[in-house]
């Protein structure tokens, strides 16, 4: 099957083995989204080699054993899919932090072949059916929805706070859509005119030499996919306040880390969470209901064999969402 792989440090389209792992599903690729990460990478963060893409939207080949709890048949079911592959049996899985699985595999990321392909496998446990109302062009932003559902999980916004996202791109925009749900005062900071006309009825943005305005948040949330967003966020939240980190960032050898003072943090009992997956029926019943829209998200759809272009095209400033089409 063709697939868009990573190789040699550079991303070529090329042939890969076709058909599942022992016991996985076979899922073909309907759709799949670049996201910063698939960026990174091609950076040289996790020193990956393989097939590139999490983000996507498929349709299960094919009979596969049930999964407790799912649908009766899977063949043709169109489905999403969780990215981390735990081992199920080591300590951290039976503490039922499956997650953070040190033995894992992660979709496209760390020793597991991805979604920018004709096809995938995965095992049965990871999928999620799609409601029949969520077209493709929605379902495929499942995954980074669910991301931001998390910081629902993580932190508790109250409806009187202020909470500050820093960057409006692919997870930000998600980010805000979901923390508007909570009745907070969302402001979201960035210098893009493409991105502040894309964000929601209700978050109010700022430019970046306007941040000042919004010193003292509750909350913020970084997502920036910048080094120095850490150094902006703790100039902008207050005393006892928390930092959310969404972004992964690579930093070659001997690259500045662009840290804070961190005394600052000690004196005013900042509370910083990492914040990586969520939980994906959240999300899929955020879509279904129309609660977050993620229409006008999507800046661009290639097919497969265009896929080195499309890459190129989700790095320009002003770029959101490019998406793949195996079939386009």
């Amino acid at each position: 099957m063709r697939a868009l792989r990573l190789e040699n440090g550079g991303p070529v389209i090329s042939t890969a083995p076709a058909g599942p792992r022992p016991g996985e599903a076979w899922l073909r690729v309907r759709l799949a989204g670049i996201c910063a990460t698939d960026l990174e990478l091609l950076r040289g963060y996790m020193g990956f080699e393989g097939t590139l893409g999490h983000e996507f939207v498929g349709e299960v080949v094919g009979e596969v054993v049930d999964a407790p709890g799912g649908p009766t048949s899977w063949a043709g079911r169109r489905v999403v899919a969780d990215i981390n592959c735990p081992c199920g049996t080591c300590p951290t899985c039976r503490a039922g932090r499956p997650t953070h699985c040190p033995h894992r595999t992660v979709l496209g990321i760390a020793g597991r072949d991805g979604a920018f392909a004709e096809f995938v496998s995965l095992p049965v446990a990871n999928l999620h059916p799609v409601p029949d109302g969520v077209p493709d062009e929605a379902a495929v932003f499942v995954e980074p929805l669910a991301a931001a559902c998390q910081l629902a999980e993580q932190i508790h916004v109250r409806p009187s706070a202020r909470v500050v996202v820093l960057g409006a791109g692919r997870l930000g925009q998600l980010c805000a859509r979901v923390l508007a749900l909570t009745g907070a005062e969302v402001i979201a900071i960035t210098r893009s005119p493409e991105k502040r006309a894309l964000l929601p009825r209700g978050v109010t943005a700022l430019l970046p030499e306007s941040a000042a305005e919004a010193a003292g948040a509750d909350v913020v949330v970084e997502c920036t996919g910048s080094a120095p967003g850490l150094s902006q966020a703790a100039a902008l939240v207050r005393p006892r306040g928390t930092i959310a980190l969404k972004s992964t960032v690579h930093r070659p050898p001997g690259a500045s880390t662009d840290l804070p003072d961190l005394n600052g943090w000690v004196i005013d009992e900042v509370t910083v969470v990492g914040s990586r997956c969520g939980p994906f029926e959240p999300a899929l019943r955020l879509l279904a209901s129309g609660a977050v829209d993620v229409a006008g998200l999507v800046t661009a759809r290639y097919g497969l064999s265009d896929a080195p272009a499309a890459l190129a095209h989700a790095a320009r400033p002003g770029a959101v969402k490019v998406l793949l089409d195996p079939a386009g």
